[in-house]
């Protein structure tokens, strides 16, 4: 296990103390694996571009939370934070309906930087993003 204690996916939601973007686009954490992350997102009118379809930032959005939580989830959150440093993301197909998953794990995960393989997948399990995230780790006060 790469936690730094033994998460439970309920637990992930203490850690959005107040309303913010992961709260506005319906993102949710569903599963935590020895080694991974689920998060999910609805694809509806908040989170579509003009023409009815997922937006490429809504998705950057699910995949830097996804990768940001995890970073969280690895170091001891009273002493240090993490926080996204580069995003990289590619939009491989469209679509309109449904959820979109990001599965993140650990490419990297050095004592001040973490990276992180993101795919995100559609409900029928198309790839539809392929992202990696790159997270600093830095003290606290």
């Amino acid at each position: 296990m790469i936690w730094f204690k033994d998460y439970k996916a309920e637990e992930l939601k203490g850690f959005i103390t107040h309303e913010n973007i992961v709260d506005n686009l319906g993102i949710e954490f569903f599963d935590v694996g020895p080694d991974y992350v689920k998060v999910r997102m609805p694809v509806d009118k908040r989170t579509h571009q003009i023409h009815g379809i997922l937006h490429g930032g809504a998705t950057c959005v699910l995949a830097e939370s996804a990768g940001s939580f995890a970073s969280l989830m690895v170091i001891d959150p009273t002493k240090y934070y993490a926080v996204g440093s580069q995003l990289l993301a590619n939009h491989l197909r469209p679509v309109s309906d449904g959820f979109v998953t990001a599965t993140c794990t650990p490419i990297h995960l050095g004592r001040r930087k973490h990276v992180w393989d993101i795919p995100v997948h559609a409900d029928n399990g198309k790839l539809i993003a392929k992202c990696e995230l790159t997270c600093m780790v830095t003290d606290k006060g």
